[in-house]
């Protein structure tokens, strides 16, 4: 998809052919690397300070960080011997953060709904959710309060009170080339860190879904199992949650984070109703090109091809064979251009749209209904 490489999501251990996966006290430690000077000469610069930013965003976090196990039931469709298979057990395992003091803990939607099903087995929704708490081996039982697969973010909550709840940063002010920390749990190896830098901010990428994340990217190594997971800045502060990785031949430290700003209102909505409500127009369409505008006698926009039963649309006059040419004033020509502008309303806003019927154009105002 991009150069060539593979967006990795998740991480399923045991589960055969299930979605490509992903995912206090300072001390004085010290190295030294070499530089050439102006002069020719060898300089030796002190790395103590990176050490000791390092210890001490760690110890400020990993409290902070849990491990998670989810189990699922997998049914295997055909046996060995061709007959019907039967029922097993696989187990995937992830991170997550804490984000109340009474048990509220934010990680990633894939890590808790993995369900996929394939010619020769069946694998059902997560039948059961562990969270192990840092430095403590007990398991305690997670119920998942609620999910959103747009925005890959999933609310769990345990049953337990006086957790260390984490500190977030405002990650609209993180700069390229700063301190950046990845906490998790890699191949189920709890609290464990990785270090680098913060290497670009909004990235688009398109996950194997088929879905666009905007997305902090990084060079700390992001491995199997830290999705959900923290990525920090050098105050311990959380950033964002470790969720994508690239992965193929001649591609290494490209781990991706979605930023915690854009979390907070997910976060929310999945506490209070258990999914995200969202504006929703109602329409099924198709990008027209200019090449196939003209070759359908058509303009440049976006092809109605259905319009849902009682939806805004339905109710605003949209009708299939329109072309949608403009949203809220401005000329649009894809359908994720249309749902950019959609998402900034609310659910009852109104909103221009403009489309081109058998060559005439004719503005509507449609009332934004409730994504079902």
């Amino acid at each position: 998809m991009y150069f060539g490489c593979v967006v990795v999501v998740g991480t399923c251990f045991g589960v055969p052919s299930i979605r490509n996966s992903i995912l206090g006290e300072r001390t004085d430690s010290s190295s030294s690397s070499q530089n050439l000077t102006n002069s020719g000469y060898v300089s030796q610069t002190s790395l103590s300070n990176y050490s000791d930013t390092a210890v001490y965003a760690a110890n400020k976090i990993l409290p902070s960080i849990v491990g998670i196990k989810v189990e699922y039931t997998v049914n295997s469709l055909i046996s060995m011997f061709g007959n019907q298979g039967q029922n097993a057990t696989a187990t995937a395992t992830g991170s997550g953060i804490i984000i109340s003091d009474d048990g509220y803990i934010l990680t990633n939607n894939h890590i808790v709904s993995s369900s996929s099903e394939d010619s020769y087995y069946e694998l059902s929704e997560a039948t059961k959710v562990t969270v192990t708490l840092f430095n403590d081996e007990t398991e305690y039982d997670a119920q998942i309060v609620g999910k959103d697969e747009q925005t890959d973010l999933a609310v769990l909550k345990i049953d337990k009170t006086g957790l260390p709840k984490a500190e977030f940063a405002d990650s609209d002010n993180i700069k390229v080339g700063e301190f950046a920390m990845a906490v998790g749990n890699p191949l189920g190896l709890q609290s464990s860190i990785t270090c680098g830098v913060i290497s670009a901010v909004n990235r688009k990428i398109t996950d194997s879904d088929g879905i666009t994340y905007t997305l902090i990217q990084t060079d700390a190594a992001i491995n199997a199992g830290n999705s959900g997971g923290a990525l920090v800045n050098s105050e311990g502060q959380v950033i964002g949650i470790n969720t994508l990785k690239l992965q193929g031949e001649g591609i290494e430290g490209m781990g991706f984070a979605i930023p915690i700003n854009s979390t907070e209102d997910v976060t929310s909505q999945l506490i209070q109703y258990s999914k995200v409500k969202r504006p929703y127009i109602g329409v099924t369409g198709m990008d027209l090109d200019e090449k196939t505008a003209k070759a359908n006698n058509l303009v440049v926009g976006i092809y109605v091809k259905a319009v849902d039963d009682f939806s805004a649309a339905e109710k605003a006059g949209i009708k299939p064979g329109d072309v949608i040419i403009e949203a809220d004033g401005e000329k649009i020509t894809t359908m994720d251009e249309l749902n950019e502008i959609k998402n900034k309303h609310q659910i009852g806003d109104e909103m221009k749209i403009k489309v081109n019927r058998d060559g005439q154009e004719k503005e509507l105002t449609i009332t934004l209904g409730e994504q079902p």
